[in-house]
């Protein structure tokens, strides 16, 4: 099977060097999006996918816009049997969707018709799922509502973080992407539709999506530090200031105050070594790790030390 490999970021990686190793499978050439500036220096630099295609030989092509027809005209050109799809980057038209034999194939990180969209991941570990998964679908006009081929799914850790699950995600999706290409060609796989009544959107994240509501119980809270890590993060106010958090939800300590229990969603403790904040539900979330704005990361108890805090004062206070 001769395939095209259309991806962008690190996660798009694991499956394109899994795809090298198979000798049934020659990766013709690789679409990626064209050089641009990262990191805190702004200098251009190469995706994930192009340095792993550059360093296996593989020709990389770069259009600024996949709907152009000069992109079109270099897909017929290639003549793949196969677009292999993963986190690309831009919509593909419903007009090249044809060209390849066996279709566009994605990976998308989530169980489809569940967590359809820009940001499954996230929204998975924010939401309070305990499993998820990887799904190959063959890609159609519309967003991630093709048929599905094969399904693997994955438990998520109770403290696993954004990144941490998609790093497993990208490599259970690795082989997953191979067997799918197999049996198309074999013709072992049928396609399943979704069934669109059970499918919730993932969408892009939001700057605001990290803002962080007190009223909502310690594990939520917990829950959306780990789904927005590392961006947009979770965040609060303090004196006028944006600060990041990072904690962790605690269990209610038996004869607490009842000051404390039912102290004001945000209002900030110092017990022993511990910071801790009020949450909904008379829940609690022990504050790790501060990062006012324009100054280093520091912990908890560094914070509140230097902060030197009024008693009952709150996050988000005005």
């Amino acid at each position: 099977m001769r395939i095209l490999f259309c991806g962008t970021p690190q996660f798009a990686v694991p499956s394109l060097k899994h795809l090298l190793a198979q000798p049934d499978l020659e990766i013709i050439a690789v679409i990626t999006q064209p050089d641009r500036p990262r990191g805190r220096g702004n200098e251009v630099s190469f995706s994930p996918v192009k340095e792993t295609a550059l360093a296996a030989n593989i020709p990389v092509h770069q259009p600024e816009k996949i709907r152009a027809p000069e992109a079109q005209d270099l897909l017929q050109k290639l003549s793949p049997d196969c677009i292999v799809i993963i986190a690309y980057g831009q919509i593909i038209p419903a007009r090249l969707l044809t060209i390849p034999k066996f279709g566009w194939i994605n990976l998308h990180a989530s169980l489809l018709p569940k967590y359809r969209g820009a940001a499954p991941i996230n929204w998975a570990i924010v939401n309070g799922e305990t499993k998820t998964g990887a799904t190959t679908m063959r890609i159609d006009a519309g967003m991630d509502t093709g048929d599905m081929l094969l399904q693997s799914e994955l438990e998520i850790g109770a403290s696993e973080t954004a990144p941490e699950l998609s790093r497993r995600l990208s490599e259970a999706g690795a082989p997953l992407m191979v067997e799918t290409l197999r049996g198309l060609a074999t013709g072992t796989i049928v396609p399943r539709p979704q069934d669109h009544s059970n499918a919730s959107l993932a969408p892009i994240l939001k700057k605001e999506d990290g803002r962080i509501a007190w009223t909502r119980p310690a594990q939520e809270i917990y829950n959306r530090m780990r789904g927005f890590a590392p961006w947009p993060g979770a965040y609060t106010e303090f004196r006028g200031q944006t600060c990041h958090l990072w904690g962790e939800p605690v269990a209610k300590e038996a004869g607490e105050s009842i000051s404390r229990a039912g102290a004001a969603a945000g209002t900030l403790f110092v017990e022993g070594k511990n910071v801790l904040v009020s949450c909904g539900d008379t829940t609690r979330l022990r504050i790790l790790t501060v990062k006012l704005e324009g100054r280093k990361e520091v912990s908890a108890l560094e914070f509140a030390n230097g902060a030197r805090l009024k008693t009952a004062e709150r996050f988000d206070e005005t």
